[in-house]
């Protein structure tokens, strides 16, 4: 399962503490521009024994570039036929992508239905990371990107965090 997602220099505040009568204050970049771009993808052995999560991050847009270099990423990783399921996102609907699948055999692709981000488990790993970075506020690049890394860190090391990635989903992903 690969998907796609960004965090900016604005991150969502959820809660925080003070002391009583002191109105907290954080304060964080108003620079929306700074956008870390990950490539993420959900890679569950036959069976469901072990689930391994594979990141890219780019400091910008991503394009059907880092698309091609990520599924090569995905090729060195896993060895045999890989089933990948994703989103019908316009990067992975460009002419450059598909001739890139058409040429590697080994990958069999298929789609989410239409607006269905509930059944595609990366996006459960793209809310742990949220949640992890949620009032952090960062206030530049280095500071969100060690943040976003620690986040994919605990995600990554955690065989149960990952599982419950594949069981939010709504799809029986392993028999």
């Amino acid at each position: 399962m690969e998907d796609e997602s960004g965090f900016s220099l604005v991150s969502p505040l959820k809660r925080t503490w003070s002391r009583r009568g002191q109105t907290p204050v954080l304060r964080t970049s108003i620079r929306h521009r700074d956008r870390l771009s990950l490539l993420g993808a959900l890679l569950v052995s036959p069976g469901g024994g072990r689930i391994h999560l594979s990141i890219q991050s780019h400091w910008h847009s991503l394009t059907g570039v880092e698309v091609i270099a990520f599924l090569h990423q995905i090729l060195h990783l896993v060895p045999g036929p890989i089933v990948l399921v994703w989103d019908r996102h316009a990067t992975h609907k460009r002419k450059l992508v598909q001739e890139f699948l058409a040429a590697h055999k080994r990958l069999h692709t298929f789609y989410f239905p239409v607006a269905s981000p509930e059944l595609n488990p990366t996006e459960f790993v793209w809310a742990q990371i949220s949640e992890y970075t949620a009032g952090t506020a960062p206030h530049n690049r280095h500071e969100l990107q060690n943040n976003v890394f620690s986040a994919v860190a605990r995600t990554r090391r955690s065989q149960k965090r990952l599982s419950a990635c594949l069981l939010g989903s709504r799809l029986n992903w392993v028999t």
